[in-house]
């Protein structure tokens, strides 16, 4: 978003100056009822260099083109409301328009305007880019807009066994993960917490610290928690805004003022399916697609297979987790009763804190003294076989959260033909770049050989990704299929050698 010289105008994540949208037919029912949101952002003001932004909140679409008993909280720098760094609670409203390709722009009636590109999932959500900066100038970064349930809008709905993720950057860009756990008494306290936290390199774990939290406002579901300072660990007390999704979700920002310290984090909490007893290696059997973020260079994915006794196969690794190592190497795991699991694969080492069966929040050491902080999040995979027949019908394609301004940062609808020996994979996009918005870009890329396991290639082109390499994102890359409904597209990049310097990108693609 811009630096505005205005004090008087809110410079946040959301928008500032209103991209023109190319004329879309009216398909607005597709988005009606209260919607809770999550945004991930960067602020530049040439284009190189940026400072972290972020925003949670929720509205009300009427499906007819109209939002209403919008509230929004955001935290970053460079930011300016009478010269207040972030808002708090912030009231809005707002219209819409969705195309007939469930494409559709969205404006925020806040100070200084809104404008957000989105496209519409089959269930009723919606993936967003902010698409208001030009000239090297605002901010870029996605999000996420999810169906509530209302009737979770209180302290005692929010109780049993959680799971978390959160990530983000300070002031300086460096970045900071958490992943882990705790339990919540439906009372507003928080106990047997456990986390691993990446500090910019320095890895921690962290057990047994307790906290408190409470859902201040039942009519929109926004509430805080606290995280106190706990043994081992590298940062502070922890305080964070958060928005109810449904019992057993929330989106959660950090609301302290960024510092070292204090980086800005936002993430999602997630309800744990216990099993009765605990959680045991039997709770790790099959395959687990995992997709993780960190700096620059760390964006990824892979696919481990468990056998439920403690004994797993790395069959795809293109990221940074286990630094890229070659497919097809055994690797162990334990799971303690609490879901914190330790996998260990060669002299590499991640650990993960189990939502359910083969689905977790994911956070690894750095190696050599790297500061990546890379985490992110695994899905249990479909039974196979998945080949190229398995990617077939209508997909919503958006970044990951994105970690640089150089990863490609885009929302868009596609259309896979599940054809074989190669498919092809048609879209429209909306993308979000520092230098400026493109919106409604046809693109055209094809996938192939997907073998029973749902690794595949693909090749072609998506998005821009900020002032270098030149757009479009040029592939060749990697697709791992996690059902008929979601996979996920890997590039590896180029990061040192001759050529361009290209970052990797991570692309989710669900129905």
């Amino acid at each position: 978003m811009k630096k505005w010289k205005s004090k008087l105008m809110l410079v946040m994540g959301f928008a500032l100056i209103a991209a023109t949208p190319p004329a879309r037919s009216q398909n607005n029912s597709e988005l009606q009822g209260n919607y809770a949101f999550s945004f991930t952002g960067m602020t530049t003001g040439d284009g190189s260099a940026s400072t972290p932004f972020g925003a949670v909140g929720r509205f009300t679409a009427d499906g007819a083109g109209n939002l209403t008993n919008g509230e929004l909280d955001s935290n970053g720098l460079g930011i300016s409301l009478g010269g207040v760094e972030k808002a708090v609670a912030l009231a809005f409203t707002g219209t819409y328009s969705i195309g007939a390709d469930n494409r559709g722009v969205m404006n925020l009636n806040i100070p200084g305007g809104g404008t957000l590109a989105f496209a519409m999932l089959s269930n009723g959500n919606a993936k967003f880019v902010e698409v208001d900066a030009s000239g090297n100038h605002g901010t870029v970064g996605s999000g996420t807009m999810e169906k509530v349930d209302a009737s979770a809008f209180n302290t005692a709905r929010i109780t049993g066994d959680y799971a978390f993720g959160l990530s983000g950057q300070d002031q300086s860009n460096n970045h900071t993960a958490i992943v882990g756990r705790f339990s919540a008494n439906g009372m507003g306290l928080l106990s047997n917490g456990a986390a691993d936290e990446n500090m910019s390199g320095r890895f921690s774990t962290m057990n047994l610290f307790a906290g408190t939290y409470m859902v201040t406002d039942t009519a929109t579901g926004r509430g805080v928690l606290n995280l106190a300072p706990v043994i081992g660990g590298s940062l502070q007390n922890l305080n964070f805004v958060f928005y109810v999704v449904k019992g057993g979700k929330i989106f959660m920002m950090e609301s302290d003022a960024v510092s070292p310290a204090t980086p800005l984090l936002l993430g999602s909490l997630l309800q744990q399916q216990t099993p009765l007893g605990g959680f045991t290696n039997a709770s790790l059997n099959g395959g687990m697609v995992m997709y993780f973020t960190g700096v620059r260079a760390c964006t990824g994915g892979g696919l481990i297979a468990a056998n439920g006794i403690g004994g797993l196969t790395l069959i795809l690794d293109q990221g940074c987790i286990w630094g890229g190592s070659a497919n097809d190497n055994s690797g162990t795991y334990v799971v303690a009763p609490d879901g914190r699991t330790d996998i260990r694969y060669l002299t590499n080492y991640a650990t993960a804190y189990l939502v359910s069966a083969n689905e977790a929040f994911l956070i690894a050491p750095d190696s050599a003294g790297g500061t990546s902080a890379t985490s992110g999040f695994g899905e249990p995979q479909a039974a196979g076989p998945l080949t190229n027949s398995s990617v077939q019908g209508k997909y919503v394609g958006y970044t990951m959260n994105p970690a640089s301004l150089y990863q490609t940062i885009f929302s868009g609808v596609f259309t896979a033909d599940g054809a074989s020996p190669t498919g092809t994979l048609t879209g429209t996009e909306d993308i979000s770049a520092p230098i400026g918005a493109r919106l409604g870009v046809a693109t055209t890329t094809t996938y192939s050989s997907i073998s029973s396991n749902g690794i595949g290639s693909i090749s072609g082109s998506f998005g821009a990704t900020g002032n270098f390499p030149p757009d479009p994102y040029n592939f060749p890359g990697t697709i791992c299929v996690i059902s008929p409904s979601k996979f996920i597209v890997l590039s590896s990049g180029n990061i040192s050698g001759s050529g361009p310097i290209v970052y990797p990108v991570l692309l989710i693609f669900e129905q």
